[in-house]
């Protein structure tokens, strides 16, 4: 199967699984706190790539390791913590939607930064994919104004922090294997994130006795190895065979998943909703329209 079709297929894949993560965090907040949630999503996720990928880790050459640990903080690290924290006041699904913000952020830093170019059909796909989270956004304040958007503000330097990492991995990291960058990613945050977690109170007797707390343990296990820890593989896989443009667009389908589990946990949803998400989709469309295929590197 040639690039083209594969980077479609990890795109739809990342989207599901991805988009899904809101809700997971969500039921886990139910439990725990979310400094507790971020430190233990990525304890697990580490655990997990250690298991499956830990001799990877000498395939990361020395002058790498700054950008590796450039792309923990930026891409895991400091999000999983803003995220948390945001959906303690804003709905699972508008944390989806502002989400998509990424797109925009990557072409900015990846011309301001890395000095990379864009075409007119990412810039126009953006615009349209951003005017359709907008619409998302604002409908979401209408059906739902008890909620406190100032977290909102927590999302958006997610998605800078998630528009920065793409320009890093593309930029920085293309002749790395996939692999190896997404072990190493963690073999940077498995530490700072125990500290985090033994000053989180999560080892207190009451709590653990609590079945909201066991329970929550479980939703977050299942975010770290999917939402995290496969979901990291598979991103970082996604930018080498395309570009960081077309890999975090995957953002603007997020919202459309996102929506769907809000949906089933009684979440409102409006027909404003499903225009809005046709408009996403017609951004993603565009911006990988008219692209030549670019030929992957071996890993």
């Amino acid at each position: 199967m040639d690039s083209g079709n594969k980077k479609w297929i990890y795109l739809i894949v990342l989207s599901l699984i991805w988009g899904s993560s809101y809700i997971l965090i969500k039921k886990g907040l139910v439990g725990l706190t979310p400094i507790q949630l971020g430190a233990i999503r990525i304890i697990f996720s580490s655990i997990f790539l250690f298991i499956i990928g830990f001799k990877w880790l000498k395939k990361v050459e020395k002058d790498k390791w700054k950008w590796v640990a450039a792309s923990a903080m930026s891409g895991t690290f400091v999000p999983v913590f803003l995220f948390a924290y945001a959906e303690t006041e804003i709905d699972s699904s508008i944390a989806a939607i502002l989400n998509s913000l990424v797109p925009l952020f990557t072409i900015f830093f990846g011309f301001l930064i890395f000095k990379v170019s864009f075409t007119k059909n990412q810039l126009i796909g953006v615009v349209i994919g951003f005017v359709g989270a907008l619409i998302l956004v604002f409908q979401g304040a209408n059906v739902n104004p008890d909620q406190n958007y100032f977290f909102a503000v927590l999302v958006i330097i997610a998605a800078m922090c998630y528009a920065l990492n793409a320009n890093i991995v593309k930029s920085k990291l293309q002749d790395v294997p996939v692999m190896a960058i997404s072990v190493g990613i963690f073999a940077v945050m498995i530490i700072p994130a125990i500290i985090v977690l033994l000053f989180s109170g999560v080892f207190t007797k009451d709590l653990w006795q609590e079945p909201s707390f066991r329970t929550s343990l479980i939703y977050i296990l299942v975010l770290a190895v999917f939402g995290t820890g496969l979901a990291k593989i598979v991103f970082n896989k996604l930018i080498q065979i395309s570009n960081a443009v077309f890999a975090t667009s995957v953002t603007y389908i997020i919202p459309i998943v996102g929506i769907f589990w809000g949906i089933l946990d009684g979440e409102k949803f409006t027909l404003i909703h499903l225009l809005a998400s046709a408009i996403i989709l017609l951004g993603v469309y565009i911006v990988n329209r008219g692209r030549k295929k670019e030929t992957p590197k071996a890993t």
